[in-house]
């Protein structure tokens, strides 16, 4: 075959070094051009990290036994040779940064793995890259040294644990206190939209970072993408744990969820406690008995306790009427209207009243697989439970208010075990209960206490959100927060970590990711909210949820990336499609395909990651 001249730049030889040219055939193969090229350079070094880089078709050469030819490099192609691993900033949710090596040359995912890996943290798969947001320097902050923790050095192929060697001072840097600036959180410092913009800059998992133009020292935030944490053990996960609860913090601290003044006086609560452990004992990342599983403690799952189950007595309960009935719309909303509930199994009746309870009542609810969430003001005695019910065209939203915090503890309990399928006779109703009971009384204000205590060195602005900084002075705000201290003081780290996550976890709007799209067939722009298990179509213009759409009722959906459109197929012949407007359609493919994959894990299956079946689900023919 005919011989012709190959350029090729070899990256360690400098910007300003002319490119090597070797003189190959249409069927040689690329191990034989690298070969060529490290003869020709006539350097002495190991090789064996570096790879080819085509830089007009944005793509590695990976595979040494193609050629040329099958490859589709002719001579005008631009090739470049250099190290697959690199140096790269990470800022992590705590808010400091590390420059680690990372692999520019895999798929994000794997190289979110080998990050991982090296910090120690496991369930890899339910984090990601994103892209910062463009930071404007101040003058005022130019005297501001960022100190990044240089962990280049760690190798990236193996496990290591925290008491290794190699990692002596890596648990200080990731489980430590958050850094301030001038006393205010870091990311206030800059814009307190800062961390809002992150859900539509997420890196696509299934490329390189060179094929999404990240370079050598650039700076990239690691978070939490999937809100599914699974198998959690505090005596392996010390930085995972700490990682994810500076993760919920931010998202408070910035009003990137909602929650009621209370539950903030509360979360503040917990942070100046778990900031004072963090000083004198930043280490007692233990596990305790009460707290040994995390799933429990983070899902609200089942504590299994060989306690005689119970049913209870009938209860008075009122729900919101306008919000039970099937509508398309949320209608004007009217007064609680009172009726007598009645609990079988895993389903609720009611009646106008206990009179007529003996008969027909006016409707079944069945409440398996059905979304259970909180709406509780303690200080308002206000306990109410908020249902999402399945339907065949999406999720029926009931509202259930409780007289009382026993009747709603009770309420609670049981409606929780009937959404997994569970009867009242369940031996864990009795411990659901107790568990409602201990989380309304963290958020009661104990008049017993000294409520006049104070603390000169606590800093109210990194404990709570700007709206209730700006609403209250600071001698009004600390003794909130102080009051709130004093119902958490007794818990250790581990157990004050875990009981903020829990708190999270039970608002409302946890968990959801925003994206703005355009519904086939409608003329005005509207917000899809992505959760571990639905989607939301949420009116733009007033706030409302117009419908919403559970994975398990799923059947297909797919992705015509001509258009960049997604569609959407839900049993009962529901079909939707819809193009994103501020953000790719391949990140709501993404965050779909990796949701369900989440499902798909298991306790028994806990220690192996099925790498293929994630890029099946979110890779989409681009991946390919």
């Amino acid at each position: 075959m005919a011989v012709w001249d190959l350029s090729v730049t070899l990256e360690d030889l400098g910007a300003e070094a002319p490119p090597i040219t070797v003189s190959v055939t249409s069927d040689l193969h690329i191990g034989g051009v690298i070969l060529k090229l490290v003869e020709k350079s006539q350097v002495r070094r190991d090789w064996s990290d570096h790879a080819l880089w085509w830089e007009q078709k944005q793509q590695w050469l990976l595979r040494p036994s193609w050629t040329l030819e099958k490859c589709g490099i002719h001579a005008d192609a631009r090739l470049i040779f250099m190290p697959q691993h690199k140096a790269l900033k990470l800022g992590l949710p705590n808010g400091l940064t590390i420059r680690v090596r990372a692999c520019f040359s895999g798929s994000v995912f794997r190289t979110v793995l080998g990050i991982c890996k090296m910090l120690n943290i496991r369930r890899p798969e339910e984090l990601s890259l994103l892209r910062p947001v463009e930071e404007k320097k101040k003058k005022k902050d130019k005297d501001l040294s960022e100190e990044v923790y240089d962990l280049t050095d760690v190798p990236l192929t193996s496990v290591h644990s925290l008491c290794d060697p190699v990692l002596t001072d890596l648990p200080s840097c990731l489980v430590s206190r958050p850094c301030l600036y001038n006393g205010m959180p870091a990311h206030f410092a800059d814009s307190p939209k800062t961390e809002k913009v992150y859900k539509i800059r997420w890196l696509d998992s299934s490329r390189s970072l060179m094929q999404q133009g990240v370079q050598e020292n650039d700076r990239l935030w690691l978070r939490f993408k999937y809100y599914c944490f699974h198998d959690m053990e505090p005596k392996y996960d010390a930085v995972r744990l700490t990682q994810l609860y500076e993760q919920a913090r931010w998202a408070i601290l910035l009003e990137d969820i909602d929650c009621t003044e209370e539950e903030m006086m509360l979360f503040g609560g917990l942070q100046y406690h778990i900031n004072k452990l963090s000083l004198s004992e930043p280490q007692a990342m233990t596990s305790t008995p009460a707290m040994d599983d995390l799933d429990s403690a983070l899902q609200c799952l089942e504590v299994k306790l060989d306690v005689g189950g119970s049913s209870p007595q009938d209860l008075l309960v009122r729900y919101d009427d306008s919000k039970f009935h099937i509508t398309p719309k949320r209608l004007t909303l009217k007064g609680y209207k009172q009726y007598w509930f009645k609990f079988k199994d895993d389903s609720i009746s009611y009646y106008k009243s206990k009179e007529e309870s003996l008969g027909e009542p006016i409707q079944q609810i069945n409440l398996k697989g059905c979304e259970v969430a909180p709406d509780v003001n303690v200080a308002g005695q206000k306990f109410c439970i908020r249902l999402l019910i399945p339907a065949p065209e999406g999720m029926n939203e009931v509202y259930l208010r409780c007289e009382n915090e026993e009747q709603y503890s009770r309420w609670m309990a049981a409606c929780r075990l009937a959404s997994k399928g569970k009867s009242l006779a369940d031996t864990s109703f009795q411990s659901e209960i107790q568990s409602i009971r201990s989380f309304l009384a963290m958020q009661q204000t104990n008049p017993s206490t000294n409520s006049s205590q104070t603390d000169d060195n606590i800093n109210t602005h990194s404990l709570v959100s700007p709206r209730y900084s700006k609403k209250y002075k600071t001698k009004q705000l600390a003794p909130k927060i102080l009051d709130a201290y004093q119902n958490v003081a007794q818990l250790s780290l581990t157990d004050a970590l875990l009981r903020f996550l829990q708190i999270w976890q039970a608002l409302p709007d946890f968990g959801l990711s925003f994206v703005v799209v355009r519904f086939k067939g409608s003329r005005k722009d509207e917000v899809l909210g992505i959760a571990p298990n639905r989607l939301i179509r949420i009116d733009l213009g007033v706030g409302d949820v117009v419908k919403t759409w559970r994975y398990n009722n799923m059947r297909q959906w797919n992705v015509n990336w001509d258009i960049r459109q997604v569609a959407i197929e839900f049993d009962g012949n529901v079909n939707i499609a819809f193009c994103c407007v501020t953000a790719d359609c391949k990140i709501v493919h993404e965050f779909i395909g990796g949701y369900i994959f989440m499902s798909t894990r298991s306790r028994e299956q806990s220690d192996t990651l099925n790498e293929e079946l994630f890029h099946k689900l979110t890779g989409g023919h681009e991946a390919l």
